[in-house]
């Protein structure tokens, strides 16, 4: 029974990720993208003219500026998606796009910093604070220049000649990955809520980084019925912990978030690297990727 659910989950998971993540799907999200950032735009335009009426008026930036803040998050929102689609091909790959997301919500809070300025900029409103858009910027390259390194680090284990195993394991990441995306929608519906009903600042990202601190201990726990290898269950738990630390990273001072956010993808970096070096060797490699 639980396997016909799984297999009935995957076909699910496979028949979104088609939708989604091919080139029409593609299409339309960027053209969502560009249709939200020119009507931000305007909104905040009529709003800076008083044509706006309350309680709209209030959820509404006067900065120009919040636009680009706006259009981050819903570029944030569809590279969740897609890091919920990687978690079932590869464990990697899903860390890897988890510090991408972490590297996009700094350059995302350098232009919220921006948001609260006035319109035409001035030096004296800057200067408070740019330590922080300072260190959101340099966090965020350094986060991009590191990964490049975790990414051509990656070499190519080979799995269990068990293909059934394999097999069952995918579907057990990929019903994960759909209680993930379930929970997501949920999790943005809830903050925009909050955010037009009671004036509450966004969360979702945060929120979602705590939930995926526990699936990440899912997968590392599943994957133990089809890997007993020490290198193996090291790396995934070490992976695991680098989502601990994105999410305290999150939620740390600006200039200290960044800090940990580059120290957190130096330490997924080398993780990757000690497997490649230790990994079991192919002959008893146990691991489904």
């Amino acid at each position: 029974m639980i396997e016909f659910f799984m297999i009935r989950a995957g076909f699910l998971f496979d028949w979104i990720e088609l939708h989604v993540e091919s080139k029409q799907g593609l299409k339309f999200f960027a053209t969502v993208l560009v249709s939200f950032f020119v009507a931000a735009i305007i909104l905040i335009e009529l709003n800076r003219r008083h044509f706006l009426p309350e309680p709209f008026a209030s959820h509404f930036s006067l900065s120009h500026l919040a636009a680009i803040e706006q259009a981050f998050n819903l570029l944030l929102a569809l590279e969740v998606v897609s890091l919920i689609f990687s978690l079932s091909h590869s464990v990697t790959k899903s860390v890897g796009k988890q510090f991408e997301i972490l590297s996009l919500i700094l350059l995302r809070d350098t232009f919220k910093e921006f948001a609260h300025f006035s319109e035409p900029l001035v030096w004296a409103e800057i200067y408070p604070s740019l330590g922080s858009i300072v260190a959101s910027a340099v966090g965020a390259l350094l986060i991009f220049v590191v990964l490049g390194f975790f990414y051509k680090a990656q070499r190519s284990h080979p799995i269990t000649a068990d293909e059934k195993i394999r097999s069952h394991f995918i579907l057990a990441k990929k019903m994960i990955a759909l209680l993930l995306l379930f929970s997501f929608v949920g999790i943005c519906v809830v903050d925009l809520w909050g955010y037009f009903a009671l004036g509450l600042p966004e969360n979702a990202f945060s929120s979602f980084y705590t939930l995926l601190v526990f699936s990440d201990v899912l997968v590392v726990l599943i994957s133990l019925r089809y890997s007993a290898e020490y290198q193996v269950s090291f790396r995934n738990s070490g992976y695991a912990v680098a989502t601990v630390l994105i999410r305290l990273a999150l939620i740390a001072p600006i200039v200290l978030g960044a800090v940990i956010g580059v120290g957190t993808t130096i330490f997924a970096l080398g993780i990757s690297l000690a497997y490649n070096a230790f990994a079991p060797k192919p002959e008893s490699l146990r691991d489904v990727n």
